[in-house]
């Protein structure tokens, strides 16, 4: 990644080229980092194994982690439900580690490589620069639930087919309602990990090395996860950034469960404001050198 390349949208935004350039610009930096592709390798692989083993194996009990929806014993019936047993698998670890790796590497990647202070010698605001970058960490998050998704989608449907849905509640709907549910479940869960991304945004302020960033914000979501299974410290579970999450199965009850539903978005808009904040507040005052 050359500086040109860097500096090349927002020194032409700022001679008024469109808006959005700057953005696009950032998109194809994460989208061509081949880690973040070798992620999303990952990402997808996942619900292909899990509908592999149940199609070999035709599991009878259902597993997951306590509070988690159950939908492996479900796969048999309708293909759809890999795309919700790997969702609820890969939140606990493997999504939230794709996020940090983006969030991880938003500034303090380019203060690693050199190309922070070039980057702000253009006339870019601070501000909008980490605008842009946190909108390229909810973009991330985005692409990687609706991958996990739709590659469970696919290979279940090749392996088991489809038809009506089974609800949680018992209710039954048609294929292209449970379709749209997913992807209400995965714009639910971006929110989620949009939250995470913005305590990331605030954990790469504050370092020049992107890997110590990214681990940093995994330990973060690690320790949300582990407070909220320890029943002593009940109390602060509904304000851990990871307590909501889970909820993306009343999605799939009818009626929608909304109570907990808008406590996950509430939850997820307090994270993001508060970190977002103190990004702000620390890079509008750092002094880059790098």
């Amino acid at each position: 990644m050359s500086a040109v390349d860097v500096t090349a949208a927002p020194s032409a935004t700022a001679k008024g080229a469109p808006p959005f350039r700057f953005l696009a610009s950032e998109l194809g930096l994460i989208a061509r980092r081949r880690r973040n592709q070798a992620g999303l390798a990952v990402l997808a692989a996942v619900p292909i194994i899990i509908a592999i083993a149940v199609k070999v194996s035709s599991p009878t009990s259902s597993g997951g982690e306590e509070g988690a929806p159950h939908f492996i014993s479900s796969i048999t019936g309708n293909g759809l439900f890999v795309a919700l047993a790997a969702l609820a698998l890969e939140i606990q670890l493997f999504l939230p580690i794709a996020v940090a790796a983006v969030a991880g590497d938003a500034v303090a990647g380019e203060a690693n490589v050199g190309t922070l202070r070039y980057l702000l010698t253009v006339p870019v605001h601070r501000t909008r620069l980490l605008a842009v970058k946190y909108a390229g960490i909810v973009v991330g998050a985005f692409v990687a639930t609706v991958t996990v998704a739709g590659t469970g989608v696919l290979a279940g449907l090749l392996l088991f087919g489809g038809g009506d849905v089974v609800l949680l509640s018992g209710t039954t709907i048609g294929m292209g309602e449970g379709l749209l549910r997913v992807l209400a479940i995965c714009l639910y869960l971006t929110a989620c990990l949009s939250a995470l991304g913005a305590v990331g945004l605030f954990v790469s302020t504050l370092t020049e090395q992107p890997m110590g960033a990214t681990i940093a914000i995994v330990m973060f979501t690690m320790v949300s996860w582990i407070l909220g299974v320890i029943p002593q410290v009940d109390w602060l579970h509904p304000y851990l950034l990871t307590h909501w999450w889970n909820n993306f199965g009343d999605l799939l009850r009818d009626p929608v469960a909304w109570d907990p539903l808008r406590n996950g978005l509430l939850s997820a808009a307090i994270y993001a404001l508060i970190f977002l904040s103190a990004a702000w507040a620390r890079f509008g005052t750092r002094d880059v050198t790098s």
